[in-house]
Parts: structure tokens; C-alpha cells; sequence
């Protein structure tokens, strides 16, 4: 008997026939910039935001139809920790009468917002646990159901197009094979024995328009795989995803709305080792945000109307197994924490020590992730995955969804960190090195996300005049 099982199914909610009734869109956008000082997120090391380079959002798009109610929302955040989601749920469904489960809260994963608590050993290093870090975390919720309340508010009669493009230039598996038979993470630029990439990039940008009936555009909906780390330093920033956001206002007008969501990029980053530019700053991320700006401008003409579908909503509880911890192990992670801030330690020993500590704490209790698809007729599906998921893992969930359609928000419903893909594990290094889930873990999550994609399209009805890939 496999070792894998799914503990719940939390809920199915369908509402689509042939004469459903008219869809319903609103957007609205919210500001979360942290208070001066407030720890930042993203390194192993602590450092205290000093100033606003561009505003953080917490982003929602609500949708209507055939009283069914979804929010889709993004916040320019590194993570989420599942207690925050299940408190902004909570207020969500008292103030603007969606259902939790029907709420999609994801994260696009920037390297220069705050920090939030996660409950985790590393919170003492990099401020999770100060004052400032803690008290931002308590307000989140709030700000993300006041941004669902706001969308709601907005909700009018919408039709929806959407259009796919490819930006093969941008993203980059960081991972290399070297001439030394081991793989290695993020080498330095032009190393010489860098063989080749240790796996693939997924260079689809996939984007929906929900316009009014009159065709003035409400919100747009990108998705795209790549770290957003380009920025650095300690001003608060967006980085490149705030960049695409404010372009494409620019481009079709000051009240539509971005929503941009990351997808899978657990082992994809910006940096292209053939290009000696050390590609990093606010330059750098607005090169990346200007060159997506672009790609899905000049796709605009390729945007092809929706027939009318029902709303469906899917949430599967999977029971991932821990990585495997030794107590030997336990006992050198604790040494490692006594210097942690000491600069001579070693960037993977810091890595491991907290692994293991956050392994350890949950005293053999699996972690227990959420899997939620949400869909809209036959034609398009959203996928959540709750951490940081490799590229190959996110591909094959495309490959295997029956929508035409299919856009996977990683770092969504709360976060476990790092999930590589099987292969990986024997590679090593840093994602793997970081993980706290074992081996399989992602083929998993795999697994529950194809079974609810293909549960929900065959609980749809195609209208005679759809088309399907």
C-alpha cells in the first residue's frame, strides 16, 4: 500500500450548466507596506527596512456567478503561514460572505517585504519574532479581507478573455551539472565547469482580461514562474512584479488592476551565469517587470473570449511525510544556532540546523497541506500549491490538466517552504538541503492537483460552441 494519502476532502461546490447566468468581476488593491524598521524577509540574516522604494499590495479579484462567490488574492509578500490564511479567511467569509474555502491567498514571494511570523526556528534570526515582525503579521488578515471587501464592492457584469505567450530570456534554472559529477546552486557567472542546467524553465506567460461588457478592462491575471529576488537591499519593494503591475496600468488605464501570481519557481531565478552583469537592484528588476510588460502587451491581440461557464471550487488536504532527521542531527543543529550570526558559519550548515529543528518540532506529525483548485467552466482552472514548488512538478500539472487554461499559484494556502521533485533529492544542495518534507512529497501534491482538475472538468458541461485543446 502506498505511503501516500489524502486526509479530506474539504469541498465541492458546482454551479455550471449551459444557461448559466452572466459572470460577475471586481478587483481592488490594498496597501501593506510594514512600518520603517520592520525585519525583512527573504536571507539569513536579519535587516530592518529604512525606506519605501514602491508600495506592497495585497490584491483581490472576487468573481460571481450563479450565486457562487470566489476570491482570488496576491500579496507582495515572501510567504504566507497557514494560520494567517485561516484567520483571514475566517474574516473574509464574516465581513464579505464568501466562503473560506472558496479564497485562493497567495504570495508572489519578493525578497524585499517584511518578514512574517511562521512560527519557525528561523523567526529569531531574521525578526519573525521581534515586536515589529509579530505585530505586522497580526494585521495582515485584516488588510486582506478589507481588499476582498473592496473587490466585492466593485463586482459588476464582466466577460473574460485570456492568451498565452512565451518569455524564454528571463528565467533560469538555477541549478547546474558540473564537471565534477555534483550539481550545484546558483554557481558564480561564467564558471567553467558548468555542464548544463539540472532541469527545465517554464516559460509560459498566461494572462486573463475581465472586461466589462462595454470592453473598458477591469483586472488583468498574470502568471508566470520565476523568483522575485532582483531588487536587494533594505527599501521595501515589490520588485518585479510591482514593476509589470504598474506598467500595464500605465498601458490600459489607472483602474485596472494587476493581479500577478507566481508559479512554480522553487528552483528558478533570474540569473543568466553566461551574462557577467551581476543583475542585481532596482535596475534589475525593472528591466525583468518591463520585458513581461511587454510580452503581455504585445499579446493582447491574441486574447480570445470565454464562453460562459460555472464556477467550481476543490480542496484537498494531503498528508505530506516529514524529511527524515536523525538525533545526531538534532544535537549539531542546536551547536549551529548557539552561532548562528557568527559570519564564518557556513551558509548550508545554517540551512541544515534549521531544517532540522523545524523537522524535529513536529514530533512526527506530517505536515498537512492544502491542494485547492478552483475553475470556471471547462476553459480555466486555478491551482494552489503550498510552498515552494520546482518548475518540473509544476509543468506536470499542466501537462496533465484537461483545461486549456490552467494557472498554478505556488506559495498559496500557507507554505512548508521548499518542495523539489523526486530526482532532486539525490542532487542535493541547497532546495533539498532545505526541505522539510521527504522524498515524493511533490508527486503528491501532483497527484491531488490532476485528480480535482479532472474531477471538476467532468462536472462541467462544455456549451456547444466552446472550444477545448
Amino acid at each position: 500500500m502506498r505511503w501516500v494519502h489524502l486526509l479530506a476532502v474539504l469541498a465541492i461546490v458546482s454551479a455550471g450548466s449551459a444557461q448559466a447566468s452572466d459572470l460577475r468581476a471586481g478587483a481592488a488593491a490594498v496597501v501593506i507596506n510594514p512600518p520603517t524598521g520592520t525585519p525583512m524577509a527573504g536571507y539569513y540574516s536579519a535587516r530592518g527596512s529604512t525606506a519605501i522604494l514602491d508600495n506592497l499590495y495585497c490584491k483581490s479579484l472576487v468573481l460571481e456567478q450563479d450565486s457562487v462567490r470566489i476570491a482570488l488574492v496576491v500579496c507582495d509578500l515572501i510567504s504566507l503561514p497557514r494560520r494567517s490564511i485561516t484567520e483571514a479567511r475566517r474574516l473574509i467569509e464574516k465581513e464579505a460572505g464568501i466562503p473560506g474555502s472558496h479564497v485562493m491567498i497567495s504570495a508572489t514571494h519578493t525578497h524585499t517585504g517584511p518578514v512574517v511570523a511562521r512560527e519557525s526556528s528561523r523567526d529569531d534570526l531574521d525578526g519573525g519574532s521581534s515586536d515589529l515582525g509579530r505585530r505586522y503579521t497580526e494585521a495582515l488578515p485584516a488588510l486582506i479581507a478589507q481588499s476582498v471587501s473592496e473587490a466585492l464592492k466593485k463586482v459588476a457584469p464582466a466577460h473574460l478573455q485570456a492568451a498565452r505567450t512565451k518569455e524564454d530570456h528571463l528565467s533560469f534554472n538555477r541549478r547546474f551539472f558540473m564537471r565534477d559529477q555534483t550539481v550545484s546552486w546558483n554557481p558564480r557567472k561564467l564558471h567553467p565547469d558548468i555542464v548544463k542546467p539540472a532541469g527545465p524553465i517554464d516559460p509560459e506567460v498566461a494572462f486573463l482580461q475581465f472586461a466589462t461588457p462595454q470592453s473598458k478592462p477591469i483586472a488583468t491575471y498574470v502568471n508566470f514562474a520565476m523568483h522575485p529576488d532582483t531588487t536587494g537591499g533594505d527599501a521595501i519593494s515589490a520588485d518585479y512584479p510591482g514593476v509589470l503591475a504598474r506598467l500595464l496600468t500605465e498601458c490600459q488605464g489607472p483602474d485596472v488592476i494587476t493581479v500577478f501570481a507566481n508559479g512554480c519557481c522553487g528552483n528558478l531565478n533570474h540569473r543568466n551565469i553566461g551574462w557577467a552583469d551581476v543583475q542585481k537592484g532596482p535596475h534589475e528588476a525593472r528591466r525583468i517587470g518591463t520585458v513581461l510588460a511587454g510580452d503581455v502587451c504585445d499579446a493582447f491581440p491574441l486574447l480570445q473570449p470565454l464562453k460562459t461557464g460555472g464556477l467550481q471550487v476543490k480542496s484537498t488536504i494531503v498528508a505530506l511525510p516529514l524529511a527524515p532527521v536523525r538525533a545526531a542531527e538534532i544535537v549539531q543543529a542546536k551547536d549551529v544556532l548557539k552561532r548562528m550570526r557568527d559570519p564564518k558559519t557556513p551558509f548550508l550548515e545554517k540551512v541544515k540546523a534549521f531544517q532540522v529543528l523545524d523537522v524535529a518540532a513536529r514530533d512526527g506529525k506530517p505536515w498537512e497541506v492544502e491542494v485547492q483548485v478552483i475553475s470556471w467552466g471547462n476553459q480555466v482552472a486555478w491551482v494552489s500549491l503550498p510552498g515552494e514548488i520546482f518548475v518540473e512538478l509544476g509543468l506536470a500539472i499542466k501537462k496533465a490538466s484537461p483545461f486549456p487554461y490552467t494557472f498554478i499559484a505556488e506559495l498559496a494556502n500557507g507554505s512548508i517552504g521548499y518542495i523539489p521533485d523526486q530526482p532532486a533529492y539525490a542532487q542535493g544542495n541547497y532546495e533539498v538541503v532545505s526541505a522539510r518534507c521527504a522524498e515524493g512529497s511533490g508527486e503528491m501534491l501532483v497527484e491531488a492537483a490532476v485528480r480535482a482538475l479532472k474531477d471538476l472538468y467532468h462536472g462541467v458541461q462544455p456549451s456547444p460552441s466552446s472550444k477545448e485543446r
